[in-house]
């Protein structure tokens, strides 16, 4: 298997590309408005931020919750060979619309990487690693390739196989018989508290401000599913399938939840 470091971030080898690409509005994520493809108004010369230990306090909790899953770092050291965005429109343009379609593409490289780790899809990893050398292959294109790049069906392509290793693992998990599923479902503020979600399906489903304290999540498929504040304090995540870095810090853990090796422990649980 593929090292799975080339898909965390190393903002040390990007030109804060996540600073200018993304939109985001005002709102309790962030606290301006800015748009597409726009340098913050908080990015340095030197590609830094220049609010970075008071992003939290300042109201861009939005920023340290964003993940590129290492797109970043690729982008700028391999497809442009080193150089900045700030070199001039016949750089930036490209290289920005280059940058979301690798970070789709690295994003699905995480996906197939925690599908391939499963035991229980051991059937499907032939399969799964074709799609992977394929899919990385797209992301190592040089640019016309990559702007030419339907990343989108290359995103369909791998969820047919992301949903069929899903039920492979949500079956084998240990638990209730009857699974609880709430795929794409509406749970915002939901009281979940010590619910046995073990094989559970909250693919795609909205958990904004829900308590999942002290659930054990092994074996669920939680592919999508938005944990912005949710409480996860005491809950077992090593065991979920598809967590990413990104939903972890957008959640309210503590000591007690427990995290796959894959994932850092934020620091704004401690």
């Amino acid at each position: 298997m593929a090292d799975r470091r080339m898909l965390r971030a190393d903002c040390s080898a990007c030109s804060g590309l996540c600073c200018v690409v993304p939109a985001f509005a005002a709102s309790a994520d962030f606290a301006i408005s800015k748009p597409p493809r726009t340098p913050c108004p908080n990015l340095l010369a030197d590609h830094r931020c220049g609010i970075h230990a008071e992003l939290r306090g300042r109201g861009f909790v939005g920023c340290t919750v964003y993940d590129c899953f290492g797109a970043g770092q690729r982008v700028v050291q391999e497809t442009f060979g080193g150089r900045s965005w700030r070199a001039g429109p016949e750089v930036a343009e490209p290289m920005f619309a280059v940058f979301e379609t690798v970070r789709l593409l690295h994003e699905l490289l995480w996906y197939l990487d925690a599908a391939l780790a499963r035991p229980e899809a051991r059937e499907l990893h032939p399969q799964l690693a074709r799609l992977r050398a394929e899919t990385d292959a797209l992301a190592g294109a040089d640019v016309p390739a990559l702007l030419a790049t339907d990343a989108a069906a290359q995103r369909e392509r791998v969820n047919v196989l992301l949903r069929e290793v899903a039920e492979r693992v949500r079956a084998a998990a240990p638990g209730p018989r009857r699974r609880f599923d709430r795929r794409g479902a509406d749970l915002a503020g939901a009281d979940l508290t010590r619910r046995d979600l073990r094989g559970a399906s909250l693919r795609g489903a909205v958990l904004v401000g829900a308590s999942l304290r002290g659930c054990d999540l092994t074996g669920a498929d939680v592919i999508g599913a938005d944990l912005r504040a949710a409480d996860v304090r005491g809950a077992r995540l090593h065991g979920a399938l598809f967590l990413t870095q990104f939903q972890v810090r957008a959640a309210r853990g503590d000591a007690r939840t427990t995290l796959p090796d894959t994932l850092d422990r934020p620091q704004h649980w401690r």
